[in-house]
């Protein structure tokens, strides 16, 4: 009935005559592609075994069982240390089948004992353990059928049971149904076993396992012929031919499935090529596109680079010749600051125009000086607080009634150039004390910042000077003025001396009381 089927089929579709047919050459070479396969699985495997394992096989091939027998359970601690639970329960396993070959049963089920204490105090994950339970009681159920307690292994199948759900594989709950059936048919309870074999037959047919199957159908058929039950082998036989006919049909049908499935799946993988292709040489042809504009754009880059380059050295010649016309001029006005300085000297100096152009002369030339030279400063230590103390008793007499004066100065040491530092401080003392009304408070302090930085703070209460005109006080000749009140070329002397100190000067920002210079310093 089969070959008529089959060949009714093949006579009306000739196309899946030549595809069934392509099909059977092909499993030929991937058999031959993985029995060279599995022989390089079985080396690997080798690889994959501990020390232990190896050296309890090659005692086992020299017919040294007891030797053999206490590496396996030495694997079985070293890969259950390693976390490796289901290469321990084989070597453990292979260890209960030494004891089961020498009739020592309770030895060996004292070994599977071990197995399950072991897997209980591991620390491993529930269904983990479960799946290695399930591993143990399977081996137990199989030495209780050696020794013909099919009771015990009736019962044992049900643990198994039991371990299959909680691990959650549904391997392990097919393979549980299997043994089932198997206890049940060998103990001649076929009705049971019918029952649990149907169920195992619909989940087994239907996930594509046939070879499980037809291993019970073949257990049922031996039992009924050494039973001697002509009725029921008869009737085992008829139901497995019924299942034989349909389980090739679904085979075969499976095959033309998969077939069909592979057609499409190639058809599928060269249109995804051909798109691939496509897109690929639309990349390819945006790629030459890029690389054009890019092309474009480096000549452009460059011809703007060059223009660019022209104008920086314009530019940095008509700075350097600033550079050298400021210079000059500061010379030039250093030079006829001196040359009147002999003639002014003659004039009277009681006078207060006189005594103006005097110092007017003498901050140029001194400013002038200031921004030429170029020699290194010679710092020395200087202990602080006497320092700040001479300073602040300059300017003691020159101060409105009631105005106080305040020293904050560490007794420490600190290196500094004292002509420019003392200049400084003098200076803005001195302006403090011309703006401070009476009553009012002149403060010198020091503050150490850093390992390598410091500062000196002029404070007084008098006069506010507004934000906008705090940069304005560091910059020299910014306006016309009469110079009997000033000259405006004290602060931005200051400012050249901290600078060249590697500092600087500046009016602190939230000093909101009056006003605060900050001489920062760094050593």
């Amino acid at each position: 009935m089969r070959t008529f089927a089959f060949r009714n089929m093949c006579t009306t579709d000739t196309t899946i005559k030549n595809k069934i047919f392509y099909t059977y050459m092909k499993k030929y070479f991937i058999i031959l592609f993985f029995s060279v396969l599995c022989c390089q699985c079985a080396l690997a495997q080798d690889a994959n075994k501990s020390e232990l394992q190896q050296r309890a096989e090659e005692e086992f091939s020299k017919s040294h069982p007891i030797t053999a027998r206490s590496l396996y359970v030495r694997a079985f601690e070293d890969y259950f240390a390693k976390g490796q639970m289901t290469k321990g329960i084989e070597c453990i396993t292979l260890a209960a089948d030494l004891y089961c070959k020498e009739n020592s049963y309770p030895e060996a089920f004292e070994v599977l004992n071990v197995a399950d204490k072991a897997i209980n105090e591991k620390d491993a994950d529930d269904k983990a353990k479960a799946s290695a339970h399930y591993l143990v009681s399977k081996h137990r159920m199989t030495m209780f059928t050696r020794i013909h307690r099919p009771q015990s292994a009736l019962d044992h199948v049900a643990v198994m049971e039991r371990y299959a759900q909680q691990s959650g594989d549904e391997s392990l709950v097919n393979d549980a149904l299997y043994h089932k059936a198997i206890c049940y048919y060998n103990q001649g309870q076929t009705a049971k076993g019918n029952q649990v074999f149907e169920q195992m037959a619909s989940k087994l047919t239907s996930s594509g396992e046939y070879d499980k199957v037809e291993k019970v159908y073949q257990t049922l058929i031996d039992n009924s012929r050494k039973s001697g039950n002509a009725s029921l082998l008869a009737q085992t036989y008829k139901k497995y031919v019924a299942w034989k006919d349909s389980a090739d049909a679904m085979k075969h049908a499976d095959e033309i499935g998969a077939l069909k499935k592979q057609i499409a799946d190639n058809e599928a993988a060269i249109s995804e090529k051909d798109s691939s292709l496509t897109m690929r040489s639309a990349m390819i042809v945006g790629l030459c596109v890029l690389a054009a504009a890019l092309a474009v754009a480096l000549v452009v880059g460059a011809v703007i680079l060059m223009r660019f380059i022209l104008l920086t050295r314009k530019q940095k010649k008509t700075i350097q010749l600033a550079n050298d016309n400021n210079a000059l001029k500061a010379k030039f006005i250093s030079n006829i600051s001196a040359q009147l300085d002999p003639s002014l000297q003659k004039l009277d100096k009681t006078k207060p125009e006189v005594k103006a152009l005097l110092d007017f002369s003498q901050h140029i030339q001194t400013l002038s000086a200031l921004e030429n030279s170029t020699e290194e400063l010679q710092f020395e230590e200087t202990l602080v607080h006497p320092f700040c103390e001479e300073l602040m008793e300059q300017i003691r007499g020159k101060v409105a009634n009631d105005v106080t004066l305040t020293v904050n100065a560490p007794k420490m040491s600190v290196d500094i150039y004292q002509p420019y530092v003392s200049h400084i401080l003098l200076h803005l003392l001195n302006n403090a004390a011309e703006y401070t009304p009476e009553g009012g408070t002149i403060t010198l302090e020091y503050k150490k910042r850093g390992a390598h930085s410091h500062q000196f703070l002029v404070s007084n209460t008098g006069s506010f000077i507004d934000e906008e005109k705090r940069d304005d006080v560091f910059k020299a000749f910014r306006e016309v003025r009469d110079l009997t009140k000033g000259d405006g070329l004290g602060l931005p002397t200051c400012k050249q001396m901290a600078l060249k100190m590697n500092g600087d000067l500046e009016i602190a920002p939230d000093f909101v009381k009056g006003t605060r210079f900050v001489l920062e310093l760094h050593s």
